[in-house]
């Protein structure tokens, strides 16, 4: 039922019981507005932004106060266990290739022949000198099994209106993080924007995305910038050219001996 019909029902059926089908009309339509728990909508903006699997082409750059460098990169995924990214270009490091199988990740560095473990340790170092982190880049942990979401209202991130929720981890999961708070777009279930906290609660960087492109079956952006808290005039952005999703891929695509051939 509409305003204008609940105003014509009022005549009808006289003041108080129309003021009653108004306050009714008002309850089901915040009802409506509230229908998202905290989890579904970070688990839909997780479903929306990775898919059951995904290709993507992009380019990275690293930008500091005094310099830059750009860092060509292709990559794979199997939702949530496997990942592959392979770099492309410069030419010093073309043919290094980041794998994720399940909870194990490896470098492939081609300049030493070798493959390299990285253990639990290491998922915060910086991937490729930028400032995305090894866990990052392969997501070794899982945005809505390892966290609790507590909704924190809504707030406006690049002129959309969003969800605010903030992430806190399950004192079993191994996690990076001392909690997280996203921006999720109402209209579309977009993450907008990331924060990022330490085990102390202090801001350590934050990731803001735009350029919203349709790709057919969903909505994304496209540009990414990650900021580092501490270092003022750095950042990290993360410009996708191509992005594919629910691509036939096999789960054995994802083997060390394929990091050594990709292409």
């Amino acid at each position: 039922m509409n305003k204008v019909a609940a105003m014509d029902r009022m005549r009808l059926v006289g003041w108080p019981t129309g003021i009653m089908l108004l306050c009714l009309f008002a309850f089901a339509s915040n009802i409506h507005a509230e229908e998202f728990s905290a989890r579904q909508i970070v688990a839909r903006a997780n479903d929306l932004l990775h898919g059951t699997s995904n290709t993507a082409t992009a380019t990275m750059t690293v930008v500091k106060p005094d310099w830059s460098r750009e860092v060509s990169i292709k990559l794979w995924a199997l939702e949530p266990d496997y990942a592959m990214i392979l770099v492309t270009d410069p030419a010093k490091d073309r043919g290094t290739v980041t794998l994720k199988r399940e909870k194990q990740v490896w470098n492939w560095i081609p300049s030493i022949q070798r493959v390299i473990k990285i253990p639990p340790s290491m998922m915060l170092q910086s991937w490729m000198g930028s400032d995305f982190t090894n866990d990052d880049l392969v997501r070794e942990s899982s945005i809505v099994e390892d966290y609790t979401q507590t909704s924190l209202g809504s707030d406006t991130v690049g002129g959309y209106d969003c969800y605010k929720i903030q992430l806190d981890p399950k004192p079993e999961a191994g996690v990076v993080w001392g909690k997280v708070i996203m921006w999720v777009s109402k209209n579309g279930f977009m993450e907008m924007k990331v924060e990022y906290y330490d085990e102390d609660g202090v801001p350590v960087k934050y990731m803001v995305g735009s350029r919203v492109k349709d790709l057919g079956d969903r909505t994304l952006p496209m540009y990414w910038e990650m900021h580092p808290v501490d270092k003022p005039g750095e950042m990290t952005v993360l410009n996708y050219s191509e992005l594919k999703f629910n691509v036939d891929i096999k789960s054995s695509y994802f083997s060390e001996q394929n990091m050594k051939r990709v292409k």
